[in-house]
């Protein structure tokens, strides 16, 4: 296979890394491991662009994924030297993008994992991560999905390429039927445009519906964020992009009544969940 090829819009490009498992600074994680770079859901307000240090690429987040080829090698050696603990698969690409359907990069590493018992957190927009029912135990493993809304044209506009949300759903009913600790990622929490109280009320009962801890996290603006947005916005509601600043500035308003109503919908159906940082 070539090193770089171009498909129905999207860059492809092989790279090597020089590790697999990094130290993750997350909480509740020891590790992180990212088999990709650059995802292809194509989520406008995605801020691991800002993970990047080129603007140009930044910009074309979504049009572009570079595949760790030899990231399989390196985690088996690697599983070896390092102290086990809880790795976060992936925390800044998705592990189960459409690419991975035919690299199954994602998967191998996951092989790797169990077999070197190490425990690892899953957290995915994708309903591929069923193929992997064979190696996800419960044992081992958590899942956990992102949902921003359940609003399938909502979700497309702002999630181009991932999977629809009743798909994401039946993600959390699968494997919570098969015993796995399941959780929902709740965020970005836009304002104005997925903050509504019947919209958060749907995720909390599907939440309940699966047993599943909701983690929410309101909109990050981190660098490139805002300009990647701002077209949605001032179509959804202008001017909007121009007050985002101040209702997410710390210690805002805005922010603490919207984390009371999800604390308060989460104890009226008996839901555990937490703010993500």
């Amino acid at each position: 296979m070539a090193d770089f090829w171009t498909h129905e819009g999207l860059d492809i490009k092989f790279v090597t890394c020089k590790t697999a498992l990094s130290k993750s600074k997350l909480s509740g994680l020891d590790y992180a491991l990212n088999p990709y770079i650059g995802c292809e859901h194509g989520c406008i307000y995605c801020y691991s662009k800002a993970t990047l240090r080129d603007e140009k690429k930044a910009l074309r987040w979504g049009k572009f994924v570079y595949v760790k080829r030899n990231i399989i090698d390196v985690l088996a050696l690697e599983s070896v030297k390092k102290p086990r603990g809880v790795v976060g698969i992936s925390t800044i690409t998705d592990p189960y993008q459409p690419l991975e359907a035919k690299l199954e990069l994602t998967r191998s590493c996951l092989e790797v994992l169990a077999e070197r018992g190490f425990r690892t957190s899953i957290q995915t927009k994708s309903d591929l991560i069923l193929r992997d029912k064979d190696i996800i135990r419960p044992e081992l493993f958590d899942v956990g999905v992102t949902i921003t809304t359940l609003n399938a044209e909502l979700a497309r506009r702002i999630e181009p390429k991932a999977s629809k949300p009743d798909a994401r759903a039946s993600v959390l009913e699968e494997y919570s039927s098969l015993g796995l600790e399941t959780w929902i990622f709740l965020g970005p929490i836009i304002p104005e445009v997925n903050d509504e109280e019947d919209g958060l009320r749907a995720i909390v009962r599907l939440a309940s519906k699966t047993k599943s801890l909701l983690i929410y996290d309101k909109l990050n603006l981190r660098r490139w964020v805002l300009g990647s947005l701002r077209p949605l916005l001032e179509e959804f509601k202008p001017g909007l992009s121009n007050r985002l600043p101040e209702l997410l500035s710390k210690g805002s308003l805005y922010v603490a009544k919207l984390y009371s109503s999800i604390r308060r919908i989460c104890l009226e159906q008996g839901v555990e969940c937490r703010p993500a940082f």
